[in-house]
């Protein structure tokens, strides 16, 4: 195998790993997971939500305080490379969300879609620049009316918030690499700041939130 190929492989690898750091962001309510899978200047047009990938992030640690039950899957990834530098990606998900809505009411909904991403490779790193998500399908569930701990009985355990869930501790088991601190960017040098410093700046929206 030539290196050419090579390398488009770790790129391709080193794009799945970024969607699959989404999910764990949006599922366990990790915001260093999430904020890892953009860059700090992306768009993100996410449902009602439509502005500045800080802003989504934003709306979802609001959701987060929620105790929300969140469940995303991705399969069907599809990387096309533009350049060099830039790939289209579209990647089938399948979400569960259960939530109280603004009145307080619980309400569970199941989601199908694509996520129609541009991802931008800098420094070495591939993140979301830009995304668009697509839904192909919605369903209305009945919430369950017990609580986890009857529904679930003996099958323990629950899966937790970050950082409780059990998938942290098996996490400070692995051998250090670079995605113990996001290749860099999560930690603070001596004295200084964080690339996340930055992230939280206002970006100009593209499009007016949606209602």
């Amino acid at each position: 195998m030539g290196q050419t190929k090579i390398t488009e492989l770790l790129h391709r690898e080193a794009i799945r790993d970024c969607l699959y750091r989404y999910c764990r962001g949006i599922d366990r309510a990790d915001e260093a997971a999430l904020r890892s899978a953009y860059w700090p200047d992306a768009h993100d047009n996410h449902g009602a939500y439509c502005g500045s990938a800080e802003g989504f992030i934003q709306f979802a640690l609001g959701v987060f305080k929620t105790g929300p039950r969140n469940i995303h899957q991705i399969t069907n990834i599809l990387i096309e490379f533009i350049g060099s530098a830039e790939a289209a990606v579209e990647s089938y998900f399948t979400g569960l969300q259960r939530a109280p809505d603004e009145s307080g009411e619980v309400r569970q909904t199941l989601l199908c879609g694509r996520y129609c991403d541009l991802f931008q490779k800098r420094e070495g790193e591939w993140r979301i620049a830009e995304r668009t998500v697509v839904y192909d399908w919605l369903e209305e569930q009945i919430p369950p009316a017990v609580l986890e701990a009857e529904r679930f009985g003996p099958r323990q355990p629950i899966g937790a918030p970050h950082p409780d869930d059990p998938v942290y501790k098996l996490g400070k088991r692995r051998i250090p690499s670079r995605h113990d601190a996001f290749k860099g960017s999560n930690a603070a040098p001596p004295g200084g700041t964080t690339d996340y410093d930055n992230f939280a700046r206002p970006h100009r929206s593209l499009c007016k939130p949606g209602r």
